[in-house]
């Protein structure tokens, strides 16, 4: 048995997220375990380091997985690229100690952000990006990140509602902005269901003046979701990277 670890790109525009569904065929996970089952002639499962929501993208998505044998060389990266739609791809393929799990064994990750405040749509990154017509203030949106550093409770900052643990660590958040476009990087221990969209409707709005630097903080002292911001919607929104020790 060996195990590998793939690095993994996808546009999540045409997607109902990573994780495989009963209901339908369009999901990251799924392709990717019909393509590879249909090489190896034997079923496969691979896991990966979490569970992008429909519409999500990602520039470095780990997935783990077990092969009964060793494969041709180029097997991921040449031969089930072939057969993969153009909008997913396997950028990288290791061969890691049996034991690793994409999931599991992660230590942090890194999403990224993309906002649009130009007048009109931008034609050629409209399904990457989220137009949001409206003048930022930069300073203030990176004050409210502020009170966001830290390990923290992120109950305010999750849709989900039954989560064992929402306590977090976020290292940093970078806000930049140039000619009409802003990206907002997010680094942390891991995220919860709908946050980093979350704390992205909650940084907008303190960038447009709706809500404090502050009110930030008692979202997270209150643990009450309606005190945080709206959640943003996925096309802007990317996984950039996955680590490990």
């Amino acid at each position: 048995m060996r195990t590998y670890k793939l690095t993994i790109a996808y546009d999540g525009t045409r997607y109902q997220g990573w994780q495989r569904q009963m209901n339908t065929d369009r999901t990251i996970q799924g392709i990717l375990e019909k393509v590879i089952c249909e090489q190896t002639g034997y079923k496969v499962e691979i896991n990966g380091s979490g569970r992008t929501d429909a519409g999500v993208h990602a520039k470095g998505q780990t997935a783990s997985i077990v092969l009964a044998g060793q494969p041709e060389d180029g097997f991921f990266t040449e031969k089930i690229n072939r057969f993969l739609p153009e909008d997913i791809r396997i950028l990288d393929a290791q061969l890691v100690k049996n034991g690793f799990h994409a999931r599991k064994s992660a230590v942090g990750k890194a999403y990224e952000y993309y906002i649009d405040t130009g007048e009109k749509p931008d034609v050629f990154t409209r399904r990457y990006c989220y137009h949001f017509p409206h003048e930022l203030d930069l300073e203030r949106m990176r004050e409210a990140a502020g009170y966001l550093l830290g390990t923290h409770e992120f109950q305010a900052y999750t849709d989900k509602k039954d989560e064992t643990s929402t306590k977090r660590t976020i290292y940093d958040i970078m806000i930049s902005g140039q000619d009409g476009r802003v990206a907002i990087e997010y680094k942390g221990t891991g995220f919860l269901y709908h946050m980093v969209r979350i704390l992205t409707g909650t940084l907008l709005e303190a960038g447009t003046h709706q809500r404090t630097a502050e009110s930030v903080r008692d979202a997270l002292r209150t643990k009450d979701r309606g005190q945080a911001g709206f959640l943003a919607p996925a096309r802007g929104l990317f996984l950039k990277e996955v680590w490990y020790k």
